[in-house]
């Protein structure tokens, strides 16, 4: 929240294809402005310093921890965050439903953030090797350990965008 004399400025920002022209306290995280106001609550917080990935979006078409950007960074940004997928026939983005299918998610709360590393992956090499993937999850920290079933997971995601 803002404290009385803080510098507030207006950002225009697109999250989800939704314009927003919001004035928000010069020091707010994105993450914060993302969850608190705009009311998504996809992105989670997990470690605040750029460690964990649980609050990874796409920026401009980059994954980036919201963490480690200011609100007012992402000024004349596109903003994707994990409510921004889930036009299949179930509600779920293919590589949502891969993990479904493979049981990519335990706890669930480091898999907004890993889907959406998978789709920036995905959308830059359509078929990456195990090894790839592992590389690309360097940034997301599964606190259950799942990474054998994320790894499936999303080569499973790679091969269904091939059909």
């Amino acid at each position: 929240m803002a404290t009385e004399g803080a510098a507030v400025h207006v950002i225009d920002v697109t999250v989800n294809g939704v314009p927003h022209s919001t004035a928000v306290p010069a020091r707010r995280l994105l993450e914060h402005f993302i969850r608190e106001t705009l009311g998504l609550r996809g992105t989670h917080i997990g470690c605040d310093t750029g460690n964990c990935g649980a609050c990874s979006v796409i920026c401009d078409g980059q994954l980036i921890k919201s963490c480690m950007m200011l609100a007012v960074q992402a000024d004349g940004c596109e903003i994707e965050t994990i409510e921004s997928l889930g036009d299949g026939p179930d509600g779920l983005d293919p590589i949502q439903q891969a993990f479904k299918e493979h049981h990519g998610l335990q706890c669930g709360y480091c898999t907004p953030g890993i889907v959406l590393n998978a789709k920036t992956l995905l959308a830059e090499n359509p078929h990456p090797s195990e090894a790839e993937i592992r590389r690309a999850l360097k940034g997301n920290i599964c606190r259950c350990t799942g990474y054998v079933n994320i790894v499936r997971s999303i080569e499973a995601a790679a091969g269904a965008q091939g059909e």
